[in-house]
């Protein structure tokens, strides 16, 4: 999917980068093949909706005409929005097709949500619960509109804003609980193993401080150096405008965050190795992410996250450009104070407790269920004791009275009638043979 810098700005900026360096030929250029860039995640919880409304406006030539000429500030404001009016009547059926999937993907987290909270909710008023939702006009939930382009560019900016102090506040949470872990390590170790393993770890910790200096990002030294050991090009021969197209990577006229999170890999494999222990590579993405916003307030004057040709030849010719200050790494300070940590360790003292308190009520549950399903077994057997003393009893009572006996149903049971065995053995001619018994009481001739 191939867009314009302002409509990448707002939406497609990725949430994860793992940038890898950019080797150049500088010997022979060849002719670039186009390829089709692999869409990234923007880690919005809406990332699929926003794609799939993306794509099905760029299938509208109108629309992706208006989006070609559009700058930065009709987008933000809105009147990008108003021209949804005039695509075409295909382009709005899709579109209405997908809202009212995201509609339905959206109830149905709602509905787990209730349903994890155990929320007896047998009628949910979803116009209500839909409006915590900002990326769409919840009071219509049927057709796309305007508007909801208007919401789901606003709420995609706002989002997109906000998310590398998201980044810092996770990686300041990783780093008080590493410290928390290592200090609890420590305290299960007896004084001597505990003073070797604490030396251990400073040392290590020296270990990763003793790194050649790291350039200052978007300096001219960074900059000659991507050049030369990167681009493989003769480091007095630096000219910016051409280390700007080198880079410009889809030649799309400006340096995204991509692009320019790649130009300080030189620099952070400096300070970092993912083969030594006392490099951590979650921290080398910090530093990476640190660069990028270095550079993003220096040079990206009209704040639209993308360094244009322009902005970036006049950052090349300021004194910090030449002269910059020196560049100190994480290892210089601390991520977070330790009235932070403190107030940390205590959440998650309180978390620890919680979780002991709903295992502790889940194991009551537990024992409670498995007597509840003892009592049960046992009221079964008795149960299957009655009915075959009830069926026992009920054989007698007919055997009594001679009855045939009843099957298992109540239904009556005929026995085949027997047969003396003698009788049944002795052969038929034999039988009708026997002397008639004389008849009684009659009179008697002389």
């Amino acid at each position: 999917m191939n867009l314009k810098p302002g409509w990448l700005m707002l939406l497609l900026m990725p949430a994860a980068v793992w940038s890898v360096p950019i080797n150049h030929d500088g010997a022979s250029q060849e002719p670039k093949e186009e390829v089709q860039e692999e869409s990234m995640d923007t880690g919005l919880y809406y990332d699929r909706y926003l794609r799939e409304v993306i794509e099905v406006l760029e299938t509208d030539p109108h629309f992706r005409e208006k989006l070609q000429t559009a700058n930065t500030e009709d987008i933000k404001n809105g009147r990008l929005s108003k021209e949804l009016d005039l695509v075409s009547h295909h382009v709005r059926t899709r579109l209405d097709e997908l809202k009212r999937q995201e509609v339905s993907r959206l109830r149905m987290l709602l509905k787990a949500k209730l349903d994890s909270t155990n929320t007896q909710s047998l009628q949910m008023d979803h116009s209500s619960l839909l409006k915590q939702f900002e990326h769409l006009d919840p009071h219509n939930q049927n057709t796309f509109e305007a508007k909801d382009l208007e919401l789901l560019i606003s709420a995609a900016t706002k989002d997109l804003e906000n998310y590398d102090a998201e980044r810092h506040d996770e990686f300041k949470r990783y780093e008080m609980l590493k410290e928390h872990e290592r200090r609890e390590y420590l305290k299960g170790l007896d004084q001597e193993k505990r003073e070797k393993e604490e030396k251990r770890m400073q040392d290590l910790k020296e270990k990763h401080r003793q790194h050649p200096k790291v350039n200052a990002p978007g300096s001219v030294a960074q900059l000659r150096e991507v050049w030369e050991e990167t681009d493989g090009l003769d480091p007095h021969e630096f000219n910016p405008k051409t280390f700007f197209k080198l880079h410009d990577t889809n030649e799309d006229g400006v340096l995204d965050e991509q692009e320019l999170e790649a130009l300080f890999t030189k620099e952070l494999e400096k300070v970092y190795d993912p083969k030594n222990e006392e490099d951590d590579m979650m921290e080398m993405e910090e530093e990476r992410l640190r660069m990028r916003e270095h550079v993003m307030k220096n040079v990206d004057t009209n704040k639209d996250r993308l360094v244009s040709l322009e902005e970036f030849l006049k950052s090349t010719e300021r004194k910090e450009f030449n002269n910059p200050k020196e560049w100190e790494t994480l290892d210089a300070k601390p991520a977070y104070t330790e009235d932070e940590l403190q107030r940390f360790e205590a959440e998650l003292r309180d978390k620890e407790e919680e979780l002991k308190r709903k295992a502790e009520t889940l194991h009551q549950e537990q024992e409670l269920l498995r007597e509840r399903g003892k009592a049960l077994e046992a009221q079964k057997r008795e149960y299957q004791q009655a009915v075959l003393e009830l069926s026992q009893r009920k054989k007698e009572q007919q055997a009594a009275v001679g009855q045939p006996p009843a099957g298992p149903n109540g239904e009556l049971q005929f026995q085949p009638q027997t047969h003396n065995p003698e009788e049944a053995e002795a052969p038929a001619g034999a039988r009708n043979s026997l002397p008639a018994e004389p008849p009684q009481n009659l009179p008697i001739h002389t």
